[in-house]
């Protein structure tokens, strides 16, 4: 397909591609995020365990019991959490706000954009130029919706608090995507821990706990913010198992796993890093586990590294970026990855 313009609105299915369809079976995956290529084996006997409960809906006890986990795991109470069916679920109930103008700020990732659009909310796209930094950012006034990523999917970049606060303005809602946030080792610019009245903070556990087939996230936010964001959702709108998952992977047990896990994706984003430079690609700064690399034909590119079986994400389906762009995930595979493209360069 050809490259999108950069600075207009993306097509609805341009929106919607997402890197779990750049791989095939077998091809080595440097499309889709995913940390593992299974949940952790205590992860999956705390699911196996509760098997024999899904004869019955699913409990308040383990909604509570779920929502606490997630209070405490941030330093927040329990009326300031609503659970999710995965972080994009958040984006998906965007609408209930009653928007009048959102601003996204891109390049970003494209579900806000997707369900805003679908639900008829007039929307403009914030475009930051390379590197990507968030001062530049010439939001309208009249927004009263503003999303923006922390890690920022797909550039990487990590944007400090303070930017990030800076956006705030009354009568307007800061939403942030910090899908990515528990990859950064401490989470230095995290608004998870802050009680503000109109700032809402998106998280999934998909990425950390190899858990996309399961959908589960959450939100952070005053409490009547989370009454009208989740106000028309069918009843029941987590299962046994997703409940059970969120109150596993945050447990101070799984929260210390993920914070040693991202000390070892940093460290392996580095060599990352320092491999593809070393090849002559340009890199993107950034914090996530992914990296936003840039080259000649980007097409071509992906088209080369198909042949090979190896898998990357394109990104001219994101608002802001060109033909010149791909999105690789940090895995230890990284040197074939790396020797490919320097062949095809």
């Amino acid at each position: 397909m050809a490259s999108l313009d950069p600075s207009g609105p993306i097509p609805r299915a341009a929106a919607r591609y997402h890197g779990d369809q750049a791989a095939e079976p077998g091809m080595l995956d440097f499309a889709v995020n995913v940390r593992h290529r299974r949940p952790p084996d205590w992860l999956l006997a705390a699911l196996a365990a509760r098997l024999p409960d899904l004869a019955r809906y699913p409990s308040g006890d383990d909604e509570r019991a779920a929502a606490q986990a997630v209070a405490d795991r941030h330093g927040r109470t329990r009326d300031e959490v609503a659970l999710l069916a995965g972080a994009s679920e958040g984006f998906a109930l965007l609408p209930n706000l009653g928007v009048r103008l959102a601003a996204l700020i891109a390049p970003s990732f494209t579900e806000p954009e997707a369900a805003l659009t679908a639900a008829g909310v007039p929307l403009r796209h914030v475009v930051l130029p390379p590197p990507f930094a968030l001062p530049d950012a010439a939001v309208p006034d009249d927004a009263d919706l503003v999303v923006v990523g922390n890690p920022t999917n797909p550039t990487g970049v990590l944007h400090r608090r303070e930017q990030i606060l800076a956006l705030r303005r009354t009568g307007r809602l800061l939403v942030v995507d910090e899908a990515f946030a528990d990859a950064v080792p401490g989470e230095p610019e995290s608004l998870a821990d802050a009680s503000l009245p109109d700032v809402v903070v998106l998280r999934s556990l998909t990425k950390t706990w190899s858990l996309a087939g399961l959908r589960v996230g959450y939100a952070l936010g005053a409490p009547e913010v989370l009454a009208r964001l989740t106000a028309r959702r069918a009843h029941w709108p987590l299962g046994t198992l997703q409940l059970a998952a969120i109150a596993a992977c945050c447990a101070s047990a799984a929260v210390a796993q993920a914070a040693a896990d991202a000390d070892r994706l940093a460290a392996l984003r580095a060599q990352l890093v320092a491999g593809l430079q070393a090849v002559g690609v340009e890199v993107v700064e950034g914090r996530a586990p992914f990296v936003l690399c840039r080259v000649p034909d980007a097409e071509l590119m992906r088209k080369h590294l198909h042949a090979k079986e190896i898998a990357v994400r394109r990104c001219d389906t994101f608002i802001g970026l060109d033909g010149q762009y791909l999105r690789v995930a940090v895995r230890p595979e990284w040197p074939v990855l790396v020797d490919a493209i320097a062949e095809a360069l």
